[in-house]
Order: C-alpha cells, then sequence, then structure tokens
C-alpha cells in the first residue's frame, strides 16, 4: 500500500535521501571490510552460520508435547500461507485431555504469594515475578511467582497499540480484572475498529483471537503499566485486514500520542509477494517539515514451530521476538537461568535478502546485522522474552483464568519494555537544518550497537547459551533469542 505522505516526501527528498543512503554505505562498507577480514570464513561465534543440514525454511517443525494444548488460531493450512496469519500461542494443559472449548483448559486461580518448598505444587509467572526476572520492577531474592503490588513493574509512557484480528467484547473487563488481582494500575484502555477499509462494519468474535488479545494487553500493561493500552481490531485473519490494520494503528499512535510501539503477535509462513507489505511499516506517517518522523515501532512473534523465518516477524523494518524458557529450582521456585525454547521461531528469510530493493531486504537503510553476517539476508530474531508454556503466564479471559505462552506472549511483552525505556524510537528522520533524512530501524540499530560493547551488553541484555529451536543457542546473537534477553530499561 502506498501513502499520501510517503510519496510526498519521497518526491521532495528523494535525491537528497538517495544520496545520504548512498554515502552512508560506502562510509560503512569502508569501516567493516578491514574488520571482516579479520573474521573467519563461517563467523561461528557470532552465529551467523546455519545448522548443519538447515535450509533457507525450516528444519523438523516442533511439537508440542501432550501438556500442551494448540488452539486452531495458531494453527497454518498450506492455502493459508500469504492469505491469511495465525496467532502463537499455545495454552498449557497439565490433565492432557483433549477440551471441548478454550475454557475446558481453565486453571485454578492465581494463589496470593505462595509458599516455597512445595515440590508439587506448579506455580506459573506473574507480573511480579518476570517484573523482577527483567529487570522492570524491585528486585527481590529468587523472583519466585507472587502477587504484590511492590514488585510489579513501573513506569511507561506515550502507548502501546494491539493489533489483532476479530473483536473480543470482554477484552476491557478482562484488563481491568487483571490488573487488579495482580494490583496493577488502572489501566487506561481504547478499542479501535480497523474496518474503514470496507471489510466489515464490526469485526466478528472468534474465541481464538480473543484469548490472543487479552494475552496481549495484560502483559503489554504488566511491563509497561502506565502506558495506554489501545487495541486495534482487524476485520478478520486476512493479511490485508491486518496491514491494513496496522496503518490504523500507526496513524492513531502519531496522532494522539506522537508515537509508540505497535505489538502484532500473528505470523505465517514465507511466501515470495511478502515484500511488498514492507512499506506499511518505515513509510507510515512520514510527513515532510518534522524534525522527527514515525516514531512508531513494530514488534512481531517469530513464531512457535521451531527454526524457521517467518513473516512478518522477517521485515527488515521490525523487531522479531524470540523465546526463551525460565528455568526455576523445583523446591524453592527461585530464578536460576534462561534458555532457548525450542518452539521459538527464527531463521534465515528467503525473500528479505541483500539483493531486493527499499523498502525491502537488508540494504543500508536497515544494516543492523551487517557487523555479524555481512552482506546477507535479514535473520530472525533480535530479542527475546520467556515463551515456553511450561514456563507461562496467567491470563485471565472472560471470567477464567489460563496459563498461556508462546512468542504472541514475546511480543507485547518486549513491546512494553521497549515502551517502559523511554528512547521513543522509530523508523524515519527528517533533519530540518538540510530538509533531507533517512529511513532505519532505530530501535534494531540500538539493540545490536550494543553485542561488541561488553559493559553495556552483559549489564542490559541476557545472553542465553543453553538450549534449541532446532538451531543452537550461541553466545551473543543466536537464530532462537537474537541479541537475548532484556534486564532492565537502558539499552532498549
Amino acid at each position: 500500500m502506498k501513502h499520501k505522505n510517503f510519496l510526498k516526501v519521497r518526491e521532495l527528498t528523494a535525491c537528497k535521501s538517495l544520496f545520504i543512503m548512498l554515502v552512508m554505505g560506502i562510509l560503512a562498507i569502508a569501516a567493516a571490510v578491514p574488520a571482516m577480514a579479520q573474521m573467519t570464513s563461517d563467523r561461528v561465534v557470532l552465529g551467523s552460520k546455519a545448522p548443519e543440514g538447515v535450509g533457507l525454511q525450516s528444519v523438523s517443525p516442533y511439537v508440542a508435547p501432550p501438556e500442551v494444548f494448540v488452539p486452531d488460531s495458531s494453527k497454518e493450512v498450506p492455502e493459508d500461507v500469504g492469505v491469511r496469519m495465525h496467532t502463537n500461542y499455545l495454552i498449557y494443559n497439565p490433565s492432557r485431555i483433549q477440551p471441548r472449548a478454550l475454557r475446558d483448559l481453565s486453571q485454578p486461580e492465581p494463589e496470593e504469594n505462595p509458599e516455597p518448598n512445595i515440590a508439587m505444587k506448579i506455580v506459573h509467572e506473574t507480573p511480579a515475578s518476570l517484573a523482577c526476572v527483567y529487570g522492570m520492577g524491585r528486585s527481590y531474592r529468587g523472583c519466585a511467582p507472587m502477587i504484590n503490588k511492590a514488585y510489579n513493574a513501573t513506569g511507561g509512557g506515550r502507548a502501546i497499540a494491539i493489533v489483532i484480528a476479530y473483536d473480543n467484547p470482554t477484552a476491557l473487563t478482562d484488563l481491568q480484572y487483571f490488573s487488579t488481582y495482580f494490583r496493577l494500575p488502572a489501566p487506561n484502555f481504547t478499542k479501535v475498529l480497523a474496518n474503514g477499509n470496507g471489510s466489515c462494519s464490526t469485526p466478528p468474535y472468534d474465541a481464538g483471537w480473543a484469548l490472543e488479545s487479552a494475552l496481549d494487553t495484560q502483559w503489554a500493561h504488566a511491563m509497561a503499566p502506565n502506558a495506554a493500552i489501545i487495541l486495534v481490531e482487524a476485520c478478520s485473519s486476512l493479511t490485508t485486514d491486518l496491514m491494513y490494520a496496522e496503518t490504523v494503528a500507526s496513524t492513531y499512535l502519531l496522532s494522539n500520542y506522537g508515537g509508540g510501539e505497535v505489538s502484532n503477535s500473528w505470523s505465517g509462513s514465507e511466501w515470495s509477494g511478502q515484500t511488498a507489505y514492507d512499506d506499511n511499516f518505515p513509510a507510515y506517517g512520514y510527513s515532510y517539515g518534522n524534525n522527527v518522523l514515525n516514531t512508531v515501532s513494530y514488534f512481531f512473534s517469530a513464531g512457535d514451530n521451531g527454526y524457521g523465518a517467518q513473516y512478518p516477524s522477517s521485515s527488515p523494518w521490525v523487531i522479531s521476538a524470540g523465546g526463551t524458557t525460565i528455568n526455576r529450582d523445583p523446591k524453592t521456585k527461585a530464578f536460576v537461568s534462561e534458555s532457548c525454547w525450542a518452539g521459538s521461531g527464527g531463521g534465515i528469510s528467503a525473500y528479505e535478502t541483500s539483493t531486493v530493493g527499499f523498502p525491502s531486504g537488508t540494504g543500508w537503510w536497515a544494516a543492523y546485522q551487517y557487523p555479524i553476517f555481512g552482506q546477507a539476508s535479514r535473520m530472525t530474531p533480535d530479542m527475546s522474552f520467556n515463551a515456553d508454556p511450561a514456563s507461562g503466564v496467567y491470563v485471565t479471559y472472560s471470567g477464567t483464568w489460563y496459563i498461556v505462552g508462546g512468542t504472541s506472549l514475546s511480543a507485547p511483552a518486549l513491546a512494553g519494555i521497549v515502551n517502559n525505556s523511554n528512547n521513543q524510537l522509530g523508523m524515519a528522520t527528517l533533519f530540518s537544518v538540510s530538509g533531507s533524512g533517512y529511513f532505519t530501524n532505530a530501535e534494531n540499530n540500538l539493540l545490536y550497537s550494543q553485542l561488541l560493547n561488553h559493559k553495556e551488553y552483559v549489564t542490559n541484555f541476557y545472553d542465553v547459551t543453553t538450549g534449541s529451536n532446532g538451531a543452537p543457542a550461541l553466545p551473543l546473537w543466536d537464530y532462537c533469542t537474537g541479541v537475548g534477553s532484556p534486564r532492565g530499561k537502558l539499552g532498549k
């Protein structure tokens, strides 16, 4: 889709912008080539080499264990590729009984500050426990799951938009109950219907996608409790409807908050026509005459099928969200480590290559991975968050508690963490002093710039080096967790 503002600025500044990008490219090559020449040809340490026997698409896909339920909305059939998108959440189902409905998968209410040293008790993640692990709230010994507002995340600003398919009629009441139960601030919530493309008057209801929206709104709020939550509902899971909703979300954030984060927990297998959608991300809202433009960052789930790239996660203009497992001491429930979750998506894009032109591919407008891979395709993910259903989180939907995991959790939680950092980065910049500017994924530029800065990296990120999604977790960057998982608000 082409946008009026995008066309306007390209007419006015195209020559200058292209000249700047050309100069930047020449300078980057000059700076990078000597350093690259000192590296080994496969650069294994930085994770650029695909696992043995792995092609561009995937290895044997992740198969959910018996205690994990895959809802219909998270399943993809061949005829959906490029046409429809799917959710990326899984439900922890310890009974292993095939449910008739989502409600059959309900869990007992979370216990208030459950006692440790009860080996048989199943304790799942709460806003306090993950705020502690990820450095968004006060730290306490062990970061064990608990209900206590003193340890929840604090901060956040502007707004986070959640783009979803279909309608969730209980989204607000669920979010309010979640906030009350876990003693979070009351949410500032708005629902926006993305129906301006004529696909519907009101999005219909779908239970699978409704639970997705409950997960997304609640856990974005948990990581950035002071940010407004904007739920943008598309008419359907058609790619065209969801991409239209993406522009509605961008417009709303820019018009009402001057920018923000857009979280998307949906994706699909890559296909040859995907690059036609890439300009939905950098181009929208670019308006001639402003100093900073499109201060919107876009987050997408990397997928729940193990090794392999999915779209839009593989677009160079978004932050791709991978998944980890939270490992705890079985007796004390104290946090021990994070490892790569076997189901986390991540891999090498078949279509976002160095040979395609702006706005697609990995040209100098998206050079954040160049120091790792050189002139190569887009690799995913960029960073990660807890996603294993076995270390899943509490979500309330339509009066029922569920334990949910998947990279559908990673995307809104990471959007909340980045929102809480308050760097207000985006996709496009125009300097009034020169009348010229450029498009760039500023959030990924910041994330990747810390990889080779030891002091910043070990402070701001947890380097996940254990586990595998078909590709092993490695020091620094890997195909499961990207640069790692965040710690604190700096460098995000």
